[in-house]
């Protein structure tokens, strides 16, 4: 989660971004794909056919909080808030927790049962978090998302854990590796959770928190081994996506956003083929890192992520998933020439991901309530149509046929398939690129 929130600000500017042909191949390429558990082949993750997928998603949080549900379902049925996500183009809703909702769930949830005088969320009177939990994975699944749950923080809260580590006095980690494996056995056969984000943005706090191949009980990737073995013990077709910290030798990065340990220790799990790196990206709204300046270019941000992030694509070592970047919905800051500007990182972030399509992400946030938020107060519908238009141009479509798997969410679903069209601005190269080839090319 963001370290800071910020209010919008009005202004205009224009899209003048031209994005290359991998992005047009992403809607027809994934017909049909997407099906059962999903593995990884270097950099590439592949679905039960072997067939190639592309992570596009979004985050939904709340369940993380001290409301212990998603947020929206006091303005919206949770139906409604998932179709939406899928008709804007998304495969995947990563979905934060907390320890404290998982051991003792909320049953006082600022759940809605009505809206403009119909009735909404009628199945989830009565229900606990988990509970709820259990029927937004299952119609998520119906309708052909996938989800990646994610242990937030430990202590029900906002943000990342304020020790910077997975664990607390409270909420030590022999509970946090046990909170995973009961997740683990209560999805078991449930193709549609793909995978978990075993904790987000580990960092450290004053010379403290955690840290990458440090040794000892802080050292982070030695406990993401743990806990994804554990996990693995239970269910070895789950993804296992591990984050980054924030600084490694001396180099500070985002909260979970430096992976640069990985080429000196990497993660080593007993299952191979489950293993996702994971950072998260943002803009000088959060922070004014160094990297933001008035010489700030496309090739300035590109070296800045591939020194953190990308080059663990880029030399086939692991696939690499975005799991958070966001900015706000005012104009300037989706896309802007200035230098250093929130603009100027959104819109190169998005090219970026559309010339390395082997990356993966999901954006922060579905969240109405969010500063970055893609969806208005009531989760009807995109506040900003640019910005809609630009994360739609990388999307990555699954096939709307429920997953593969042995575990039934009894919910029928007639929804339309709806797929967003290819915004008119995008112009196509000439050399007609497929996903495959781009993919491999990488």
């Amino acid at each position: 989660m963001r370290l800071f929130r910020r209010l919008n600000r009005r202004s205009k500017d224009k899209w003048q971004l031209t994005l290359l042909a991998v992005a047009f191949s992403f809607a027809g390429f994934a017909q049909g794909q997407g099906a059962g558990y999903w593995h990884t082949n270097g950099r590439l993750i592949l679905d039960e056919r072997n067939q190639q997928v592309r992570i596009t998603g979004i985050n939904w949080y709340g369940f993380e909080t001290d409301k212990a549900v998603a947020n929206g379902l006091y303005a919206q049925d949770y139906r409604t808030v998932l179709q939406t996500v899928r008709t804007q183009g998304f495969n995947t809703v990563r979905i934060p927790l907390s320890s404290q909702m998982i051991e003792t769930p909320g049953t006082n949830l600022n759940i809605a049962y009505r809206s403009g005088g119909m009735p909404i969320n009628a199945d989830l009177r009565g229900l606990n978090s988990v509970q709820v939990l259990d029927r937004i994975v299952a119609y998520a699944g119906s309708i052909g998302l996938k989800i990646i749950l994610d242990h937030h923080r430990s202590e029900a809260g906002n943000s990342a854990e304020a020790n910077g580590l997975w664990y607390t006095a409270a909420y030590p980690e022999s509970a946090w590796i046990a909170d995973w494996t009961a997740l683990a056995r209560r999805y078991a056969g449930n193709a549609t959770v793909i995978g978990f984000d075993l904790h987000n943005e580990p960092h450290q706090v004053a010379g403290r928190g955690a840290c990458w191949d440090c040794g000892g009980a802080n050292d982070w990737h030695r406990a993401a081994e743990r806990a994804g073995n554990a996990v693995l013990a239970v269910n070895p077709k789950l993804l296992l996506f591990v984050e980054g910290t924030d600084v490694y030798a001396g180099d500070s990065y985002w909260w979970g956003g430096n992976l640069e340990g990985v080429a000196h220790s990497p993660v080593k799990l007993a299952v191979a083929h489950q293993l996702v790196y994971s950072a998260h990206d943002y803009g000088p709204r959060e922070t004014a890192q160094k990297w933001f300046n008035s010489r700030t270019t496309y090739a300035t941000l590109s070296t800045v992520w591939s020194r953190h992030w990308e080059y663990i694509s880029e030399q086939g070592l692991a696939p690499v998933w975005l799991g958070e970047f966001g900015t706000t919905n005012d104009a300037a800051d989706i896309q802007a020439d200035a230098p250093g500007s929130e603009g100027q990182w959104f819109a190169c972030m998005i090219q970026f991901l559309a010339t390395h399509p082997s990356i993966h992400w999901n954006y922060w946030a579905l969240n109405g309530e969010d500063g970055y938020g893609l969806l208005d107060a009531q989760y009807r519908a995109p506040v900003s149509g640019l910005k809609a238009a630009m994360l739609a141009s990388i999307r990555f479509p699954l096939s709307r046929n429920p997953p593969s798997s042995s575990w039934s969410s009894g919910i029928a679903t007639d929804m339309p398939e709806n797929r967003p069209a290819m915004p008119t601005w995008i112009q196509p190269t000439s050399s007609g690129t497929s996903l495959s080839a781009a993919l491999n090319a990488r």
